[in-house]
């Protein structure tokens, strides 16, 4: 029993696995998760995030999960990465390039420092200056938009702005994708389905409308 506010049930983390586990059930093939880990302990999250990867590569979906400061094991189960500091991209791409991109701008990762504590304090005004790796230069603020604009120029930036900038080829959709037109439905299905509506509503409310007109002709 996964009770509720009135009755007691399973504990948090496992009304987590039930929620989880629901999402992962049907035909979905993409799945959007924002702060999944808020109440887990960093076991529980591992456990959660790695079942959603292998649900994901077994079934060829995708999950986009929003986490903040996941643990080391926990971050290395992700693919790419999305890293979002005052309302800019400062990355995206693979895992395994997020570092080297922060290398090129003059930062290095220590070695005994998760990768996502790391990225959240890089782009900190107060933690940044730690990480500077050009000892031969002179160490100056950057700033997140710098960062952001450094992005664009980078390997995987310019790969991302070519991708982006290739139009799509309709051809390409599932069979099962719901629409390929501009319009999801016609107007004539519109009409046909507010018209329906309307004679349901007047079937159920027929009564007021039969009280109305006998109060009319009375009236009259």
């Amino acid at each position: 029993m996964v009770g509720n506010e009135m009755l007691r049930g399973i504990s948090g983390g496992q009304r987590k696995r039930v929620t989880t586990g629901e999402m992962l059930v049907g035909p979905a093939k993409a799945l959007f998760m924002d702060e999944i880990s808020t109440g887990l302990d960093s076991s529980t999250t591992y456990q959660l995030v790695n079942s959603i990867r292998q649900s994901v590569h077994i079934l060829d979906g995708t999950a986009l999960i929003s986490l903040l400061q996941p643990a080391p094991e926990t971050y290395d189960l992700f693919d790419d990465i999305i890293l979002l500091s005052d309302g800019q991209i400062v990355y995206q791409g693979p895992r395994e390039l997020v570092l080297d991109f922060f290398e090129s701008m003059g930062f290095r990762c220590p070695e005994r420092k998760g990768v996502a504590d790391f990225l959240q304090e890089v782009t900190s005004r107060k933690d940044q200056q730690q990480y500077w790796a050009r000892k031969d230069e002179p160490y100056s603020f950057i700033s997140v938009k710098e960062f952001a604009e450094a992005f664009q120029s980078f390997h995987v930036g310019r790969k991302l702005g070519e991708e982006l900038a290739t139009a799509y080829d309709r051809s390409k959709n599932h069979p099962a994708a719901l629409t390929t037109k501009k319009y999801g439905v016609e107007q004539k299905d519109l009409l046909k389905a507010c018209f329906s509506r309307e004679l349901l509503l007047m079937k159920r409310n027929s009564f007021v409308y039969i009280f109305k007109l006998v109060q009319q002709l009375a009236g009259t």
